[in-house]
């Protein structure tokens, strides 16, 4: 009895190689930084954190930062939800954005600026 492996066929290792990968695309940016969008939409509010997260990886923002931006975008996404079944909290609901837009400008104030080159 042999405990050797059949070899794969040349045909099968071809068609593993040739499968092609994830598609990528370049976008454009020219590495120009977009001015903030006003929070004024849930999409909005949900890049905020997307920024916050990547700030934490460069190590631009600390973790009790991090943390204080996740709590408030967690608030306010819970508010814009109450609106749509309570729409007196409209003004709540305004205080909490532009208490969050205070901290991410005060945020972004506070990362080092980025050599171009």
């Amino acid at each position: 009895m042999s405990t050797r492996q059949p070899k794969p066929s040349m045909s099968a290792e071809r068609t593993v190689s040739a499968s092609p990968g994830p598609n990528l695309r370049v976008i454009r940016g020219e590495g120009k930084r977009r001015p903030p969008e006003p929070l004024t939409s849930r999409d909005a509010v949900a890049r905020v954190l997307i920024e916050a997260g990547a700030d934490l990886l460069l190590r631009n923002i600390s973790s009790a930062r991090a943390e204080e931006i996740e709590r408030q975008v967690d608030q306010v996404l819970e508010l814009f939800d109450r609106v749509d079944s309570v729409p007196v909290l409209m003004p709540v609901l305004r205080r909490h954005l532009d208490e969050l837009e205070a901290l991410m400008r005060e945020t972004r104030a506070r990362r080092p600026l980025r050599r171009g080159g």
